[in-house]
């Protein structure tokens, strides 16, 4: 993996915002309607969280209606392992 795509998803993985979406996400598809619900951020703060999401290629959005239906991507937690450095988790 380039390290330019390493950085991406550890940037990625940094913020405390994110970690939060993705533990929303883990058991199911959700709306950005009840992310937004549920987490003290303005809706263009969580449109730039879930769009960096999105391009480490962790997630991605299903558009329906004016909302969009989120979900982990399958592979997600294999592209995070490949992003470890050589060794660290084997």
């Amino acid at each position: 993996m380039k390290r330019d795509k390493q950085v991406e998803i550890f940037k990625a993985l940094a913020d405390p915002i994110r970690l939060e979406i993705l533990e929303m996400l883990s058991p199911e598809i959700t709306c950005n309607c009840h992310i937004q619900e549920q987490l003290d951020v303005a809706p263009n703060l969580l449109s730039y969280h879930l769009k960096v999401l999105r391009e480490a290629g962790l997630i991605e959005g299903t558009r329906r209606g004016r909302w969009i239906d989120y979900r982990i991507l399958e592979g997600a937690e294999g592209l995070v392992r490949e992003a470890l450095p050589n060794g660290v988790c084997k």
